[in-house]
């Protein structure tokens, strides 16, 4: 289908019968598919929660745009010993309510995760604290059950005010937006918060409008009715949106990377030179430039390049069919002829309809080498607790906004079969366990830095995944709309700064 034939006379049509809508003065609207299920960062898992959550609340630490650790409510920290932290809280922070937030906030929001009755599932970030104890109203301590390295990492989490139920139905933080009302499956509202202790928002408040159709949200960008619309923004429509006058479209490379995912129980599987075959069969440089417009970049690890702890000097997975073909000569699974294939794999996906294409396209490229895909697609819960269960043989999925390398241990490490983590796979390498054991316990950034540049190349190497590519974030902005960054997590601290003009 032609989209631009499609959409024009749409937008005619809707022109025609619709008027601007009013939006209040200095206030930016931001056009999103769906809205955030909670709002409280004790159980914020979605994208759009937690971003959300992240304007609202504020935590010891945030990721800044190019993802290093920087202090929040956190002033300083000290380490007496290997496992202690003694954390200085900043004096002067007020909640949206008028409370003065101290290290009872912040140990009660801790504690609050920690406690099974609470079914936090934030609990694993602070599963490593052993005891904590706030001696002084801006004083926190903690101590941890053994040295583990990307600690300070997980405190990001945003802290709520002492003796707090669910937040979500009137959200309390000392984040730089208050809450102001939300209406669910249409619209919510914050506010500029005054007493921010940091510097305050420049707009007056912002309106999360959500808008499931695509079309629709790229309609009301268009008219004015919405100021940014970013991802997911479907690549085919691209090309009209670059047409579009005041409108312009802003791209960065971000930490969401997609990959193929192996059963390597399977009899098939189980084989290195299957895997390797299977990656050299894929030609990912085609489907970024014609499927995805550009809207992803080749990659050869789960850590994106816009993380300070990516390996650029992993070997390059080569589209190579004879290569492939050869390698399954090798495997034992010769070419039967006559148009049959060696072998069938089963390939899981979602029903979603990019996904679907890519799985197709996944299947003619496989079945040049000689293996038939048979593709299932499910409804996402179905899909996502069969890959949970390690119920597939070959299924592919998207890691999302990773920040330490200490993911590797929760995806890689032998230990890390589910339920005790994400090991779906069933890989297990001693070499690597010991490389992320010692990640964990290493805190000197240049030695952190040469183990998981290691680890990262033992997984290039063995194929448990194949690395497929990294997202590109991806806004279309209105031509008011000043300053205003995209961040490769796609997070929304720049809010802050921006400006609309006349």
């Amino acid at each position: 289908m032609n989209f631009r034939k499609f959409l024009v006379p749409l937008f005619l049509a809707l022109f025609a019968c619709e008027s601007a809508e009013k939006i209040p003065p200095n206030t930016i609207v931001i056009g999103l598919e769906t809205g955030p299920n909670v709002l409280d960062p004790r159980f914020a898992t979605d994208a759009v929660s937690s971003k959300i959550c992240d304007i609202i609340y504020s935590g010891l630490f945030r990721r800044d745009k190019n993802l290093n650790l920087v202090p929040m409510l956190a002033e300083s920290v000290e380490r007496p010993n290997e496992t202690s932290y003694i954390i200085k809280i900043r004096k002067g922070v007020h909640f949206h309510d008028g409370r003065e937030l101290t290290s009872a906030d912040v140990f009660y929001t801790f504690q609050s995760i920690l406690d099974p009755a609470t079914a936090s599932p934030k609990q694993s970030a602070l599963s490593p604290i052993s005891s904590m104890a706030a001696p002084h109203p801006y004083t926190l301590v903690i101590k941890l059950k053994k040295p583990y390295a990307p600690f300070l990492g997980n405190l990001t989490i945003g802290i709520v005010p002492d003796g707090s139920g669910d937040l979500t139905a009137h959200p309390i933080g000392a984040g730089p937006f208050r809450f102001q009302n939300y209406k669910r499956g249409e619209r919510l509202y914050l506010k500029r918060f005054d007493g921010y202790f940091a510097r305050p928002a420049v707009l007056d408040g912002v309106i999360f409008k959500i808008v499931p159709d695509e079309t629709v949200r790229l309609l009301e960008l268009k008219k004015g009715n919405v100021h940014i619309v970013s991802n997911p923004i479907t690549p085919a429509v691209l090309p009209w949106l670059e047409e579009q006058k005041n409108i312009r479209i802003m791209k960065k490379i971000g930490t969401n990377v997609s990959y193929i995912g192996f059963n390597l129980r399977d009899p098939i599987l189980k084989n290195l030179k299957v895997r390797s075959a299977v990656a050299h069969a894929i030609d990912r440089k085609a489907i970024a430039e014609h499927l995805m417009k550009g809207l992803v970049v080749e990659t050869e690890s789960i850590i994106a390049p816009s993380n300070i702890f990516y390996n650029p000097h992993l070997e390059k997975i080569v589209y190579a069919p004879a290569l492939a073909r050869k390698l399954l000569d090798e495997a034992g699974y010769p070419n039967p002829g006559n148009g049959k294939p060696r072998f069938t794999l089963t390939y899981k996906t979602s029903k979603n309809p990019t996904r679907k294409k890519i799985a197709e396209i996944f299947g003619e490229q496989l079945r040049q080498i000689g293996i038939k895909l048979e593709i299932k697609s499910f409804e996402w819960g179905t899909f996502f607790a069969d890959i949970k269960s390690g119920n597939f043989q070959v299924y592919s999925l998207t890691w999302v906004g990773i920040a330490d390398p200490d993911i590797y241990h929760y995806i890689f490490h032998s230990s890390s079969v589910p339920p005790n983590g994400a090991n779906r796979g069933g890989y297990s390498n001693p070499a690597l366990d010991k490389l992320l054991e010692a990640g964990r316990r290493e805190s000197s950034f240049v030695k952190r830095k040469a183990i998981y540049d290691e680890a990262q190349k033992i997984i290039a190497e063995d194929f448990p995944y194949v690395q497929l590519w990294v997202s590109v974030n991806v806004a279309a902005v209105r031509a008011n709309v000043k300053r205003f960054e995209l961040y490769p997590d796609e997070s929304l601290d720049s809010l802050v700064s921006v400006r609309l003009e006349d």
